[in-house]
């Protein structure tokens, strides 16, 4: 029996074995050995379909801690997510925009956020802008790490890795110094996303900063 959770699980299994750029209604009708029409009775637009998928691969990120602990609360939340996206990595492209402009929201997760973030101090106007923020980490460090790299496949790589070892030490001193250890470990220098190579302590200093910056913010006078 054809079914909402149905179509929004044989997508996702699509997106994961074929990717977003050859993903479609048709291929998900097919895929489901129904009419599109079909499909388009419970989920009429890819967007809805994009936002089911979202859904379900995101239906774990809200964490079982007290969102009073706040700290532990968002570093879990951080986590999570990232995880959920290292198991699902052709989704990152979705990641930030249905999180930002979602009619199927998971207000749990929402509830949650703000209730940690109220739990820090906020409160008002500065509770919105925490809110915000913490938003934008969620999905800022993960959608880059995971981020598809171009189809020309190796000769991409072979381009990239050329021009970072023709990189001039008198023009770029400070990169040509530390390029060894920038190489594929860093965003713009590398030919590999988070799937063949993790980005683990970037991903844990970028969250304790951004807890960091809450506590400092928080005990900040208002504007």
């Amino acid at each position: 029996m054809l079914t909402e959770a149905t179509i929004t699980a044989v997508a996702l299994d699509l997106i994961d074995r074929e990717g977003l750029e050859k993903f479609s209604l048709r291929n998900l009708a097919a895929a489901l050995g129904v009419y599109p029409s079909a499909v388009y009775w419970y989920l009429p637009t890819k967007d809805l379909v994009a936002a089911a998928v979202m859904n379900l691969v995101l239906r774990d990120v809200a964490p079982d801690i007290e969102p009073k602990a706040w700290k532990d609360y968002l570093r879990a939340v951080m986590l999570r997510c990232r995880q959920a996206i290292q198991r699902h990595p052709n989704t990152a492209p979705l990641l930030g925009a249905q999180l930002t402009a979602n009619t199927r929201a998971d207000f749990g997760l929402i509830e949650g956020i703000l209730c940690a973030l109220s739990a820090a101090g906020f409160e008002g106007p500065r509770l919105v802008d925490a809110y915000n923020s913490t938003i934008a980490t969620l999905v800022g460090f993960t959608t880059q790490e995971f981020s598809p790299m171009p189809d020309s496949g190796e000769d991409w790589q072979k381009e990239t890795q050329s021009r970072l070892d023709e990189i001039s030490p008198v023009d770029y001193p400070v990169l040509s110094r530390n390029l060894s250890l920038l190489k594929n470990q860093a965003f713009i220098l590398r030919w590999e996303n988070g799937v063949r190579v993790a980005l683990d302590n970037s991903f844990d200093m970028y969250i304790e900063i951004f807890i960091a910056g809450l506590e400092k913010m928080k005990k900040a006078p208002a504007k």
